[in-house]
């Protein structure tokens, strides 16, 4: 087993530690344009090895995709991180030359991967990596759901004073400010959230987590990456260890929710084939009205994409 992360950055280089740690590979392949941070991120991990007590090895690699041949998953976090006051709109043209040329490389030395895109604005990435791989969609798809999910299950333990363990949650929709919570689908311990937390404080942690990446830049400056390397890497365990984990991941909809050709985060069955199913929840109106304007923003963002194609 093989998996390359692309992108040494922060969120690269937290989901390639998480993976090599948790041996989730025999080989974790780092590669970045950097001159040398992959290569120098990718040691300082492999001499942990003896330390945290795993196996994968971990190699660097500046630009040489060669190194990736053969690759089972390839994640992709290259891209410029947000800053502050930057929408993820902004983004698009520069993020979307960047993943195309990625997502051509990865084709190029490893055309049975599967893809996980975690570049910004997410969901039309995992656009532009699906248009450019020709890859069938159950093969590329893009994490944020389990990180929105994360930050909303994390703000709901610090507000019942709980473990977030005992947290089951669900998410849907766009990647950002139009990300669709569910407390109806939210539970702590088997217990409905809506019996636990009076709405009031709810509606704030549902507010507080469609801003959560944006909390992140304006106290550190620039974007997370703890949370979004771990999610990623939760993904990447799910698939090469065929779980069938139910995930909220950005997926290709072909008709699922009245959707179709679009990018949109829904629950989905993960396993070795990538994503193995997408499941339609019974939605009540207002679910799916918020659904559908979430569908609405991410469409005029690809339909941007589209447009700079032309």
């Amino acid at each position: 087993m093989k998996i390359t992360v692309v992108g040494a950055g922060n969120v690269g280089a937290t989901c390639a530690d998480i993976i090599a740690q948790k041996e989730l590979a025999n080989e974790v392949v780092l590669l970045d344009i950097k001159e040398n941070l992959a290569e120098g991120k990718a040691l300082d991990m492999w001499q942990t090895s003896p330390i945290n007590l795993y196996d994968t090895k971990v190699t660097g690699s500046t630009n040489d995709y060669s190194k990736t041949a053969n690759s089972d998953v390839v994640v992709i976090t290259s891209g410029l991180p947000r800053k502050p006051g930057m929408s993820r709109d902004d983004l698009i043209s520069i993020n979307a030359g960047i993943v195309k040329t990625v997502t051509e490389n990865v084709v190029k030395y490893s055309p049975n991967a599967i893809i996980i895109v975690v570049s910004n604005p997410l969901d039309v990435m995992t656009y532009v990596a699906y248009l450019t791989s020709k890859f069938n969609s159950n093969k590329v798809f893009g994490m944020a759901g389990i990180l929105d999910t994360a930050r909303y299950s994390a703000f709901l333990a610090t507000e019942l004073n709980c473990s977030p363990k005992d947290i089951k949650a669900i998410l849907m929709g766009g990647h950002g400010d139009t990300m669709v919570p569910l407390p109806r689908y939210t539970s702590v311990g088997g217990v409905p959230v809506t019996e636990l937390i009076e709405k009031t404080k709810l509606d704030a942690i549902i507010e507080r987590t469609k801003k959560g990446g944006g909390e992140i830049v304006n106290l550190l400056g620039t974007s997370a990456w703890y949370a979004p390397g771990a999610a990623a890497a939760q993904m990447v365990e799910a698939i090469v260890r065929d779980q069938k984990r139910i995930f909220p991941v950005c997926a290709w909809l072909t008709g699922q929710y009245g959707l179709k050709n679009i990018y949109l985060g829904v629950p989905v069955v993960l396993g070795k084939n990538g994503i193995e199913k997408v499941i339609e929840l019974k939605l009540n109106n207002e679910e799916m009205n918020l659904l559908q304007s979430s569908a609405k923003s991410v469409k005029e963002v690809m339909n941007v994409y589209d447009s700079m194609k032309k």
